[in-house]
């Protein structure tokens, strides 16, 4: 599903307008039925309560009356308390104060402070708020009066509904903008919008629902939008693609996982059992030659290649000829869960970076081999997938973690088209960027996924669906919309603090049923 800023949003909507003449108002029409009917399914007990609905005097203020409307009609007792004069309303929310004025619908002006302390006991009665103050295209701060009333709608300890977008949060940032409600569900019109979907607007959305407001499917297609959310149904479309039966081993690729030094083991034991579990046919860990004995030992399915190794234990440069021979009928690479920063391990995965011709996801300390280059070198390689945490990221621009998270969107989607690779920037709500500028986020997850070896179970399910040799992308989607899926169960079952990596693995077949 693609997602949009707040001008991407106002031009879908004049071009609904102007192009395939649809008035306005239909659009205001749509969006309101839309919203009354998913207010009344997630507050059932609605007609039995009290309604009070919060009308700036935009458009959003306007979505605001067709939903009294709605309600009423359907016997829910509902009051539209106006922030500003009837005078002050134009086009078509000026017509649907005007029908629902008409209808006998109860609409108390509060054009200022003193009106609105008149009122504030009687909001303060209501069992439902529903937030239609501003829309997505405010761009200022809220001050004076809309921000005494919206900072006392936060303390009411009511469920509040916001419209389009909770009141003061910027589309396009998820910042409020000095303040904005905290509702309980949002209903967002035609296509969500960046800032409900990443931090901190989600922890101001709540629950978030899209209304199809009636914009054509061929207008949506054509619009140069480059965001995107992962969606479950695109996922198991092609994950529900049952096997041949006349199939082996070798149809389902040999992934070579380059990991592993004196205490860390068990990220690259992770790493490989993630990529088995995803499906992959054969997966050989190439490791430090006095670590094998151990893994030979941990790991029963998985094959593992002993190599030159420096006195500390990590890969050696030594191990360079070896690895490409390995390399040779290998479908993919995983280079770094635990393979330590020692500057000789670092020396071998530049070079086999520059090497490889064959897929690489590059994780961990592999990232931070890269890092250490006063300024990447054009990165040629045909298929190169980066997956760093916000502080390898940082590293990697050469930034700090908080200016990452401050812009995750727009510095993933430009080290992406800048180095021609795939970027997944993991945390909350993780990011697929993609060498064209397209960025995808993902909506499961949670703060259990704080825990150790997480990121290697992911890069292992990434490895196991690209050695497969499917899509590059779809691969991407899959692995990170699964592994947030998986902490999801995991959570539902023992709570986030419980919560440890090798929980995830443990999660992948029952998410793969009738899959891969």
């Amino acid at each position: 599903m693609k997602v949009t800023t707040a001008e991407q949003m106002q031009e879908l909507d004049r071009k609904a307008i102007e192009i395939y003449r649809i008035p306005g108002i239909v659009l205001m029409e749509n969006a309101g039925r839309g919203a009354s009917e998913e207010i009344l399914k997630a507050f059932p007990e609605i007609k039995k309560k009290r309604v009070a609905i919060i009308s700036g005097k935009g458009n959003n203020g306007g979505d605001g009356f067709v939903i009294a409307r709605y309600l009423m009609n359907r016997g829910v007792s509902v009051k539209v308390f106006l922030l500003t004069e009837p005078k002050a309303l134009h086009g078509d929310a000026e017509i649907n104060y005007f029908i629902f004025h008409r209808m006998k619908g109860e609409v108390v002006s509060v054009p200022s402070s003193k009106e609105y302390q008149k009122s504030k006991k009687e909001i303060e009665k209501a069992d439902l708020i529903i937030d239609a103050i501003f829309g997505t295209g405010l761009d200022a701060e809220v001050r004076g009066y809309y921000r005494e009333v919206i900072d006392h709608l936060n303390t009411l300890q009511k469920p509040i509904v916001a419209v389009d977008i909770p009141s003061g949060l910027s589309a396009d940032t998820g910042k409020p903008l000095g303040t904005a409600i905290r509702a309980t569900l949002t209903l967002t019109f035609g296509l969500p919008k960046i800032g409900l979907l990443i931090s901190p607007g989600v922890e101001y959305a709540g629950t978030v629902k899209v209304i199809d407001i009636g914009f054509p499917k061929r207008l949506i297609e054509e619009e140069q939008i480059q965001t995107h959310l992962i969606e479950k149904e695109e996922i198991y479309k092609w994950l529900s693609v049952p096997r041949r039966l006349d199939t082996h081993k070798g149809d389902y690729g040999h992934l070579l996982v380059i990991a592993g030094s004196v205490g860390k083991t068990g990220a690259a034991a992770m790493a490989c059992e993630a990529a088995l579990r995803m499906g992959a046919g054969l997966v050989t860990l190439a490791l430090p030659k006095s670590l094998n004995p151990i893994m030979e030992m941990k790991l029963t399915e998985v094959m593992t290649e002993p190599l030159p190794e420096t006195q500390k234990q990590t890969l050696s440069l030594k191990a360079y000829s070896p690895l490409l021979r390995l390399c040779e009928n290998k479908k993919a690479v995983l280079i770094g869960p635990g393979i330590g920063t020692h500057p000789e391990t670092q020396t071998l995965i530049l070079k086999l970076i520059k090497t490889l011709n064959i897929p690489i996801i590059l994780d961990a300390d592999g990232i931070n081999a890269l890092a250490t280059l006063p300024k990447l070198p054009p990165l040629t390689h045909p298929l190169l997938i980066l997956t760093p945490h916000p502080g390898e990221m940082a590293r990697l621009i050469h930034s700090t973690s908080k200016e990452v998270q401050d812009n995750r969107i727009g510095i993933s989607r430009t080290f992406s088209t800048s180095n021609h690779v795939y970027l997944v920037l993991k945390g909350f709500r993780t990011l697929i960027a993609t060498p064209n500028g397209d960025v995808y986020i993902n909506p499961t997850g949670n703060p259990g996924l704080a825990s150790g070896g997480t990121g290697d179970v992911l890069s292992g399910m990434i490895g196991g669906l690209i050695c497969q040799g499917f899509d590059p992308l779809l691969s991407l989607q899959a692995a990170v919309y699964l592994h947030g899926l998986a902490g999801d169960e995991v959570v539902r079952e023992i709570g986030e603090k419980s919560l440890v990596a090798t929980d995830l693995i443990k999660k992948i077949p029952s998410l793969l049923q009738g899959g891969i």
